[in-house]
């Protein structure tokens, strides 16, 4: 179909990146609601260019929602977007399906015109109920409302960076065809930090790098991981809620990358046994004005009692909040000893082993890491999971906690009724939507062998929620 008709928005990669920075230091500044908002209407308004805004919000496991509107419409009906929540998973029943999607205007994004198409721009949203409120099951608004929490009544700010492993495999749609085939092609052997430039992962990692770049996610390196055909690509710290969006945008940008190369990036935690899963380490720190509250050069390790409170909490309820962070049944593969699983229920500043590391740092870089997170996980989940355990929970009373020969479950039955029975999933969460979320979560486990075994079964891949495919599983 000609394009030479068309004037669409397709601005250079440089370009791009000044917007975006500019954009994320708006946010990171906490510019009014209202002046953004403003500001963003009137450019979409004034550039005639844009023909559509795509609108991102996420459901209840995670999975990216993505929604076009027009232009023209979205600037007279922006505070009246409503989508029927019935079908979105964990959201609404169909007798009370209408929700609404508030836009969150600090959180917009100018994409390559070459990977997302022309003439679009996005924002993520949040999910309102009918009564304006906000609704419970949008998890991303929690965390809104958590980080602004901490921000009024104390001045902190929740930092977090994710270390996001994944696996790039021969062909498209290679894990909905995983069904049929039994098995992933690797696009590569070489190994950690070895890929030749010009090679199938190197050209897929150098791409994706550059499109991050140009979204504004302020790169620190890349480079393929230990297993064969593995990829990570890092990235700069940021405020909590912008590091979940980030997230979102990081594995979409993967997914489209890899599609537009003919093949299949994959987020599943242990896609193939024998050599080392993939995971998504969450390094994490809290800040009041300029100062790193987790850094003092005279505690343990560097860190202040306030840190390692902090890690106590997380310690003291890892195996209530570990089916928040290995969300599916294929995570369970990853928490394996053989392969520097991060299953101890303990903290360690050299053991890979341990659920929490604290990493070399100083007065900047002080972070602790949780390192037990799966990549499949709903990352607005996972922060709140962290932060508000971090900052909320109870500290055990039990001795050497930190230390202790402890592990955390090696099965979604296990993580799901340690989920179930603890009162503090309810205090996360709240009744509604944890029970909704463990129906879900034991709905995809009901699918599958109840034992793991030693390979991979097409169930796990083919009823994974972020595989999903809704011609095999209305099979089902």
């Amino acid at each position: 179909m000609s394009t030479e008709l068309r004037d669409f928005l397709m601005l250079p990669y440089g370009e791009l990146e000044e917007l975006n920075l500019r954009a994320k230091q708006q946010r990171k500044n906490r510019v009014p609601a209202e002046e953004i908002q403003e500001e963003r209407l009137k450019y979409l308004s004034d550039e005639h260019r844009i023909k559509a805004v795509t609108v991102l919000f996420s459901d209840l496991e995670g999975r990216l929602q993505m929604l076009d509107y027009d232009k023209k419409y979205l600037l007279k009906s922006f505070d009246n977007l409503t989508f029927d929540g019935s079908s979105i998973r964990g959201f609404t029943a169909q007798r009370e399906s209408d929700l609404r999607l508030a836009l969150d205007w600090s959180a917009f994004y100018w994409a390559p015109a070459d990977v997302f198409g022309p003439g679009k721009v996005l924002v993520f949203a949040d999910a309102i109920d009918r009564d304006g409120a906000p609704f419970t099951a949008d998890i991303r608004g929690a965390v809104k409302r958590l980080s602004s929490h901490y921000y009024e009544k104390e001045g902190y700010t929740l930092n977090a960076a994710n270390e996001i492993e994944g696996f790039l495999f021969q062909g498209l749609d290679a894990e909905r065809r995983y069904h049929e085939t039994g098995s992933f092609e690797y696009v590569n052997t070489g190994g950690y930090y070895h890929s030749l430039p010009g090679d199938p992962l190197r050209a897929f990692i150098d791409t994706v790098a550059e499109v991050q770049r140009a979204m504004g996610f302020e790169n620190e390196k890349d480079h393929p991981e230990v297993a064969p055909s593995q990829f990570e690509i890092n990235y700069g710290y940021g405020e909590v809620v912008a590091a979940a969006d980030q997230i979102q945008l990081y594995k979409l940008i993967c997914r489209q990358v890899a599609t537009r190369l003919g093949m299949t990036a994959s987020f599943l935690p242990k896609p193939v046994v024998g050599v080392n899963g993939s995971g998504m380490h969450t390094n994490v720190s809290v800040s009041k004005g300029e100062k790193n509250i987790f850094w003092d050069p005279k505690g343990e390790e560097k860190m202040s009692a306030f840190a390692w409170q902090f890690v106590d909490r997380i310690l003291t309820h890892g195996n209530e909040i570990c089916l928040m962070l290995n969300a599916s049944v294929n995570a369970y593969r990853r928490l394996d000893p053989h392969f520097e699983a991060p299953n101890q229920i303990k903290a360690s500043a050299v053991d890979r082993g341990a659920m929490v590391r604290i990493p070399i740092g100083n007065e900047r870089s002080a972070r602790l890491e949780v390192r037990s997170v799966a990549p499949d996980a709903n990352p607005y989940m996972v922060m709140l999971a962290v932060f508000k355990t971090g900052l909320e929970g109870r500290i055990s009373s039990e001795k050497n906690l930190r230390r202790a020969e402890r592990y955390l479950p090696d099965n979604i039955y296990d993580a799901a009724a340690a989920f179930r029975s603890a009162d503090w999933t309810t205090e996360l969460l709240g009744a509604d939507v944890k029970a909704r979320y463990a129906d879900l979560k034991q709905a995809s486990a009901d699918r599958c062998p109840r034992l793991l075994g030693t390979f991979v079964k097409a169930q796990e891949v083919q009823y994974h929620h972020e595989v999903y495919n809704q011609y095999l599983w209305n099979r089902f």
